[in-house]
């Protein structure tokens, strides 16, 4: 089920209805389950197997670790064979097969790819990470595993979240689950914002400038000034896609009592790649950090060439997570040098810049180098990427010229209404009055320039 479908408002709202209704949390949590499955097998029913499957394995392994603590390998082992093997199987299975036989064919063998074919279980890197990090916690006793199945269910495929996230820890929200959970006008007046909010930034925005990402990167040789163009387009579509999907689940979630953890903080206004790491999908980026980064050895090994590798694994598999195609591995890549040469130079880890000029100065170039970042991502193949480069043909013809100047115009456009959100967003200010009415001219803005049909959110492929 798509946020943006007129089925998930009426999901919403029977559920809403039903949940405030109950008499105890153990019906609001059993309501809960049953919803989120619905949801998460509207289209595919099968996809509810892969998760209940996660969930039966880690809920015994999370007891397995107390029952037997001189198991607890075999346990944490499990959990991980488990799950990081599904999301191998159905994620990566045929981009690996396809590559081994690439290889093996440039030896002289003569094969072809054994490929499986099979659909991607929407949501599967999400979850998997969240439910991990519940086994993950217990072997480093952080965290004592739940008996309670119906509640540990529920912390997996809590239906808000469980797309695209955000990635949240067992610790965090099992406790939230657990507790008796009461029904006040001021859950609706915090999540009415945050799903408009949402719809403005997805239907508004992403969507309608989708249209001229997908055109520029569907060209056999744009310009080099289209790319650019096409490019800046997409990193306003990426990041009003992205957060306004965690918008919308934050919001859904409040209705239900629950607070899900932000998972942005105006990302291109970084300084550096750390802190850019620090405020873009900050769920995923910490989960990297504290389960792989500080696994690896992080900022603790010796030798700047071990930081180095130990960089290139964390964001490079980082990169894969994203996707099974080497431009996200390369995008992964391309972020751990740039981390690495930022800390060389001495603007790692907290740095902040000491002036507003320095400040100006270390947000257009960390800017400059996200975009960057961004081509290599939304790329189709690398050798697309490069060819147009090796070529050079920066304006193209007059056509593409025209092309390339609306295409900057909107981004100009979007910016500023990007800018207006943000600034609504991070308002201190208690004036009522102008909240209702920007909030009554953002829905009127949504039903004016909402295109047909429903678009995915970006992060769904992944």
């Amino acid at each position: 089920m798509v946020f943006t479908s007129f089925e998930y408002l009426y999901f919403l709202i029977i559920l809403f209805s039903l949940y405030w209704a109950s008499p105890n949390k153990k019906i609001q949590n059993l309501l809960l389950l049953s919803a989120s499955y619905i949801f998460y097998g509207w289209i595919h029913p099968w996809f509810c197997a892969l998760i209940a499957f996660s969930t039966i394995v880690d809920y015994f392994s999370g007891l397995g670790m107390i029952k037997f603590p001189n198991k607890k390998k075999l346990f944490l082992f499990s959990s991980l064979v488990a799950n990081l093997g599904m999301l191998a199987f159905f994620k990566y299975f045929d981009f690996f097969s396809e590559n081994i036989t690439i290889l093996l064919n440039n030896m002289g063998l003569g094969l072809n790819p054994f490929l499986i074919g099979i659909l991607l279980p929407v949501g599967i890197s999400f979850y998997t990470f969240q439910t991990l990090s519940y086994t993950i916690d217990i072997y480093r006793g952080k965290l004592m595993p739940r008996k309670n199945f119906i509640d540990f269910a529920v912390f997996v495929s809590l239906f808000p979240q469980l797309v695209a996230g955000p990635i949240e820890r067992a610790k965090r929200l099992l406790p939230q689950i657990e507790i008796k959970r009461n029904f006040s006008w001021s859950l609706i007046n915090s999540a009415a914002p945050l799903i408009i909010q949402g719809y403005l930034k997805k239907l508004v925005i992403a969507d309608n400038i989708s249209v001229y990402v997908d055109k520029v990167f569907m060209l056999e040789q744009p310009s080099v000034l289209l790319l650019i163009a096409g490019t800046l387009a997409f990193t306003i579509q990426i990041y009003a896609d992205f957060s306004a999907y965690t918008d919308i689940a934050r919001g859904s979630a409040k209705l239900f009592g629950f607070d899900l953890i932000k998972n942005f903080d105006r990302p291109y206004r970084a300084v550096s790649p750390s802190d850019f790491w620090r405020r873009w999908h900050i769920s995923f980026s910490t989960w990297i950090r504290d389960y792989l980064y500080i696994s690896l050895g992080g900022s603790r090994v010796k030798t700047k060439f071990a930081f180095f590798i130990v960089l290139l694994a964390s964001l490079g598999l980082s990169g894969l997570w994203h996707g099974a195609a080497w431009n996200f591995i390369i995008w992964g890549i391309y972020h751990a040098i740039i981390v690495f040469v930022y800390h060389q130079l001495g603007y790692g880890g907290r740095w902040k810049p000491v002036n507003i000029k320095s400040k100006i100065s270390s947000i257009s170039i960390m800017f400059v180098f996200t975009v960057l970042g961004w081509m290599i991502f939304r790329t189709p193949n690398i050798n697309w990427l490069l060819d147009i480069f090796y070529t050079w043909n920066f304006v193209g013809n007059e056509q593409m010229l025209l092309v390339s100047l609306i295409i900057l115009s909107y981004v100009a456009f979007y910016s500023i209404l990007l800018l207006i959100i943000h600034q609504v967003e991070y308002s201190k200010s208690d004036k009522k009055w102008l909240f209702s009415i920007y909030y009554g001219f953002a829905i009127a803005v949504i039903f004016i320039f909402t295109r047909d049909g429903n678009q995915d959110f970006i992060y769904f492929q992944f």
